[in-house]
């Protein structure tokens, strides 16, 4: 039987494909790339204008002969791999590997995996494009240049197993010049002063903003107190009121970068989590009786939507919400400079195709990710949110309070996002200008000035985004290679720069400072856009980075002498050899090891003090111990005799009800504890600063 063959990358996207385009098509999966350059060697001639030699990837030559009697017995083969560089290299791979005759339109791009949309891709074929493929090529060599000899220096200057990469390291030196700054900061001490005006039988709270027409600076407790009691003294009237109204635009539908920030920030999930869930809802989700593709494609730096989906989008919210909540016209946001704008946004195949009516047919990952990107999509099309702000001046003497609140006129965009903005507890209405109100309570607020944030897996992806460094689509691999390095650690949800990665950081600064410039690592990213674009060649961009390269490695290998890393000793003593046993640091942190190794592989987790004794077995103590997956718990220093664990950091506050240990969990810019005694219950919240 005749057939026509079509190659994408996935066996999942496969098994959607094949059912929408019928019987005269048959679909196969590459498996990602076929041929690459080889692992055990450089695979680039330096010497011969960086001709590059790819091989069959090891183990996939069957998959190879597969494809190639596929293709033999095919009436037409067109290639369908990911709509990127990534993809377009790989069906240039294939072409080479499969004999195909590319001088044809043979490359289709799907966007959307959805039977429509796969019909029209099919039915409009195009040439491979070649300078995507050498914009591919560019980076690959170039990356391959950097890690295949910064690497052995490592090895040979420090030790064994290290890596060193153009982004990551980027990445790396972003988080040790944090923790520097986190370091270097002096916590300095000031203090506030809210006052509580009786209005009718509300109480409105004002913060102490000037003192005889300056602004309010309070160093200590003793100057607070002192204002406090001369303001005790006064009497106060209104001296200004005024009311605005805001309006608040939705966000732009997701780029892959933005979807990695949210979903961190909203889900809790991890950069590579996302792209591993987003890649499974684009592929397709099997519903009812057909699978179906339920995202576009997930990587993309633009805010891009076709016309038929905002018209679709548009029909939605108008049967959903009424003509109220759709804009005035069409919302369209801008891209930012450096934004390629081949493919749309992130967004549903389909906002009719509501989170809840999917629900059962997806995973709780699944489910979660795709209403968090339907909710986007859907939002960005909608009408603004008004709100009311009312601000007052409340003064007494030498001394003004400022007064505020804010009501919500209109929700717009948020009635989809199932959020409101916030509101003030008491809203301010009815001040009149002039008229006079009691003074009930003056309160002295102590504060201390905070260091700076570590990243986290959102803030890092957003500065590498904002510096132009690396592509979306390079964050997850990037952050989970330095971790698994060791070069940082991850503490609840913050990173962390170990001494390896210090000491490799300043290696790298010292005798390799352009190669982790942040502006040169972003202007490499303008070039490869250039070669895309046709407008420079691609060996021009390696060579003239090479010539440089070069000669500080040779400075680098005659200066660094060797540097060795002694870990960490312990007090724990080896129960099998005696020795003390050291720290070293592993994917999910630190743990004991033996120094014997190899003759003794003894390993331990390491056991860091709570100072807290267990409330179950009351002899041991309240340890921090490891999930299989990293995550942070706690349990008995007995066990596995006492089998108590909890998720709840313990702290040595005591609840003032009963004297049990306080727990402690952070909810937005608040600290909640709570009693260990579940029959107590008592609970209460404090700000981060307090």
């Amino acid at each position: 039987m005749s057939y026509n063959l079509v190659i994408v990358e996935s066996p999942a996207k496969a098994k959607t494909i094949e059912k929408f385009l019928g019987k005269n098509y048959k679909v196969a999966a590459s498996m990602g790339h076929l041929r690459d350059l080889p692992k055990s060697q450089l695979g680039v001639d330096l010497e011969n204008d960086f001709e590059v030699k790819y091989i069959t990837v090891r183990g996939r030559g069957k998959q190879v002969s597969e494809l190639k009697n596929m293709a033999k017995k095919a009436n037409k083969v067109l290639l369908a791999t990911d709509p990127d560089r990534e993809g377009e290299a790989i069906a240039w791979h294939l072409v080479s590997l499969l004999n195909l005759d590319d001088s044809k339109p043979i490359r289709v791009e799907f966007n959307e995996i959805t039977k429509k949309k796969i019909t029209e891709a099919i039915k409009e074929p195009a040439f491979i494009d070649l300078n995507q493929v050498d914009a591919q090529q560019a980076r690959r060599v170039l990356d391959r240049i950097v890690g295949y000899k910064l690497s052995p220096l490592l090895w040979r200057k420090i030790k064994k197993g290290l890596s060193a990469g153009r982004v990551q390291s980027v990445a790396l030196k972003l988080i040790c010049v944090k923790e520097e700054q986190v370091l270097a900061f002096v916590s300095e001490e000031y203090w506030s002063i809210e006052g509580g005006f009786l209005k009718d039988k509300d109480i409105i709270t004002g913060k102490l903003q000037s003192i005889s027409g300056k602004k309010a600076e309070i160093k200590n407790e003793e100057e607070a107190l002192k204002i406090s009691s001369e303001i005790k003294k006064e009497k106060f009237k209104v001296e200004s009121v005024s009311t605005s109204e805001k309006e608040t635009n939705p966000r732009a539908p997701f780029t892959t970068s933005t979807l990695q920030q949210e979903a961190a920030q909203k889900i809790n999930f991890t950069t590579k989590k996302t792209m591993m869930v987003a890649q499974q809802l684009y592929e397709g989700v099997k519903l009812k009786k057909e699978s179906i593709g339920l995202i576009t494609y997930i990587r993309t730096d633009s805010t891009r939507i076709s016309d038929e989906a905002a018209a679709e989008t548009k029909d939605f919210i108008m049967d959903k919400y009424g003509k109220d909540y759709l804009p005035k016209s069409r919302r369209v946001y801008k891209n930012k400079s450096q934004s390629q704008d081949s493919h749309e946004a992130i967004r549903p195949s389909s906002v009719n195709i509501t989170p809840e009516s999917v629900k059962d047919y997806l995973s709780r990952d699944q489910y979660k990710l795709y209403k968090l990107i339907w909710q986007r999509m859907v939002a960005s099309q909608m009408a603004s949110s008004r709100t009311e702000h009312i601000k007052a001046k409340i003064s007494g003497g030498k001394f003004v309070f400022s007064a505020q609140s804010s009501k919500m006129l209109f929700d717009g965009f948020n009635v989809v996002l199932e959020s409101k903005e916030k509101e003030e507890k008491t809203y301010i209405k009815g001040l009149v200008e002039g008229e006079s109100l009691e003074l009930s309570k003056v309160t002295e607020n102590q504060h201390f000035t905070q260091p700076p944030a570590r990243y986290t897996e959102a803030s890092l992806v957003k500065t590498l985004e904002e510096m132009g460094i690396g592509r979306p689509s390079t964050y997850a691999p990037t952050i989970m290679t330095i971790l698994a390095r060791g070069y940082v650690v991850k503490e609840d949800k913050k990173f962390f720069p170990t001494e390896m990665g210090v000491i490799i950081n300043e290696l790298l600064s010292t005798y390799f400072s352009r190669i982790i410039d942040y502006d040169f690592t972003a202007q490499f990213e303008e070039k490869l856009d250039k070669v895309e674009e046709g407008s420079i060649e691609w060996k021009d961009v390696i060579r003239n980075f090479y010539e440089k390269f070069v000669v500080d490695l040779e400075k680098a290998e005659n200066e660094i002498n060797k540097i060795e890393i002694k870990p960490e000793e312990s007090d724990e003593k080896c129960d099998k050899c005696g020795r003390n046993m050291v720290i070293k640091i592993g994917r999910y942190g630190k743990f004991l090891a033996c120094p014997g190794f190899p003759d003794c592989r003894n390993i331990k987790p390491l056991l860091e003090e709570t100072g807290i004794k267990c409330p179950t077995c009351e002899t041991g103590n309240i340890v921090v111990r490891r999930s299989k997956k990293g995550r942070k718990f706690f349990g008995c220093s007995n066990f596995p005799e006492c089998d108590f664990v909890s998720w709840e950091e313990p702290t040595q506050v005591s609840c003032p009800e009963c004297g049990s240990y306080m727990t402690k969990s952070k909810v937005k810019n608040k600290v909640k504890f709570k009693c260990s005694n579940k029959k107590c219950g008592h609970e209460f919240e404090k700000s981060k600063e307090e």
